[in-house]
């Protein structure tokens, strides 16, 4: 299992890198966010020896037990669907959120910050592709809803996250990256550049290298990770049909 998880993620690297370069830009400022979602400790743990110190988790539950197990060195990501009931706990290990969704999620974030007396970074979560079965805010609304967003003060929007459509269609894939770059452009001017928006949150296993030449600084890598394993850590041996992260 070492040897596998250590050679894909050198493959992955490798193709990070070369899609950087490809563009001018400099693979140092992206992060890879490993994606730990339905594999145990013992992988995750690889990655970490490997120097992959940050890992994402689309569920809180698994972030927590994961979190707990793993060293404190390592800085969580929650990607996934983040239920209100939720938020507490998850703030106690997650470093970054990437999936505020609503503005009831953020206003849920800003609360239990304000009782930390800290400062939460997350990322707005933009539904690029328009498909029904995404959560997120519309992107023709994002802007409108500038005035609520900049009312928190315990939040710091860092940037936006979005995923384009699981299809083979290069140029629709690019559009979509594209409008979430522009998107999160035109929030920064409109919230007068009071938030740090430096954060694009988009790539996953089948389109990482597009989201890289189109400005991407966080990729969320899971299943190219993870191949090979045959467990259930490859979807393929599970028969699920899902989109890879």
């Amino acid at each position: 299992m070492r040897d596998v998880i250590t050679e894909n993620l050198r493959q992955v690297q490798k193709r990070i890198d070369e899609a950087a370069i490809r563009v001018g830009r400099d693979p140092g400022e992206i992060t890879l966010v490993a994606v730990t979602k339905k594999v145990d400790v013992a992988p995750a743990a690889i990655l970490f020896e490997n120097g992959v110190t940050h890992l994402g988790e689309n569920r809180p539950q698994e972030m927590w037990q994961k979190a707990a197990n793993l060293p404190d060195q390592v800085h969580w990501h929650m990607i996934g669907h983040l239920q209100r009931n939720k938020v507490s706990r998850t703030l106690e290990c997650a470093e970054l959120i990437h999936s505020v969704d609503s503005p009831r999620l953020l206003r849920t974030i800003e609360k239990e910050a304000d009782k930390r007396d800290r400062t939460v970074q997350v990322l707005l979560q933009v539904n690029v592709s328009g498909e029904e079965s995404k959560s997120g805010w519309d992107p023709q609304n994002l802007l409108n809803e500038g005035p609520e967003i900049m009312e928190v003060r315990r939040v710091q929007i860092a940037g936006l996250m979005g995923m384009a459509a699981w299809v083979d269609d290069v140029a629709e894939v690019r559009s979509s990256f594209r409008l979430l770059r522009q998107l999160r452009d035109e929030l920064h001017t409109a919230m007068g550049h009071k938030e740090s928006m430096n954060y694009l949150s988009m790539g996953m296993t089948n389109d990482f290298e597009i989201a890289v030449e189109e400005g991407a600084t966080h990729l969320r890598i899971g299943s190219a990770l993870f191949r090979g394993l045959g467990s259930r850590n490859d979807n393929g041996a599970t028969g699920e049909r899902e989109m890879p992260v």
